[in-house]
C-alpha cells in the first residue's frame, strides 16, 4: 500500500468500502500502487495495468489494455464507443466484488501477462476519423490553418476531429471550429 494513495480511499464519501476491496483485490496481484490522474493506479515496471475509479453511479477496474483480454467471462465494459483500449469491470456493492474476487484476480494476471508480452491495441489512426466538413472547408480556404493543424501531434489532431464532429447540427460544429481556430494556429492542442 502507498500512503500517498490512502487519501483516495478516506476522502471518497461512495463506494469506500468497494474500492477498498478492489485495493486489496488489486495488490494481492502484486502490482506497484501509484496515485495517477488522481485515482488510485496500479503498474508494473512504471506501465499501467488497472485503475481505481468512482463515478455517481458505479465503482470501476479500469484495464488500460481490456481490449486485448479474453474477457472469458463477458464482464468487461468499453465506457463508450471511442474508447479503443481501456474497459472497466463496474461494481454497485461489495457483495459483487467478494463474490467476483477469484475471477478480477485472474483478468488482472491476464493484464499482467499481456504487459509482459509487450501486446499494444491497435489504436485507430489519425486518417480513419471524419473530418467534419466545416473544418475541412477552413482548411482547405487557409493554408496556415491546415499547416498549423498538420503540425499537431496524432492525438491532438483526434481530439480536435472529434470534439468538432460530436455536434449534430453543422452550427454548433461551426461555433465549436471557431472557437478553436487560434488555439489551432498557436500549435495547442483542444486541452492545453
Amino acid at each position: 500500500m502507498n500512503p500517498k494513495v490512502d487519501f483516495y480511499f478516506s476522502k471518497a464519501q461512495k463506494w469506500q468500502q468497494e474500492m477498498e476491496q478492489l485495493r486489496n483485490i488489486v495488490l494481492d496481484c502484486g502490482l506497484t500502487e501509484e496515485l495517477k490522474w488522481g485515482c488510485p493506479c496500479y503498474t508494473l515496471q512504471k506501465s499501467n495495468i488497472v485503475l481505481i475509479h468512482a463515478f455517481k453511479e458505479y465503482c470501476a477496474l479500469l484495464f488500460f489494455k481490456g481490449a486485448l483480454l479474453k474477457d472469458s467471462k463477458g464482464i468487461l465494459i468499453q465506457q463508450t464507443e471511442n474508447v479503443q483500449a481501456g474497459r472497466q469491470v463496474r461494481f454497485t456493492n461489495s457483495q459483487e466484488i467478494v463474490k467476483m474476487s477469484g475471477i478480477l484476480k485472474a483478468y488482472i494476471r491476464e493484464a499482467i501477462e499481456v504487459e509482459k508480452a509487450g501486446l499494444k491495441v491497435p489504436l485507430k489512426k489519425t486518417s480513419e476519423y471524419t473530418i467534419p466538413e466545416e473544418f475541412k472547408n477552413k482548411t482547405d480556404n487557409s493554408p496556415a490553418l491546415k499547416n498549423a493543424f498538420e503540425a499537431l501531434t496524432p492525438g491532438r489532431q483526434r481530439a480536435y476531429l472529434f470534439y468538432f464532429g460530436q455536434p449534430k447540427q453543422s452550427k454548433t460544429r461551426e461555433a465549436r471550429i471557431e472557437k478553436y481556430l487560434q488555439h489551432i494556429l498557436n500549435g495547442k492542442g483542444l486541452d492545453d
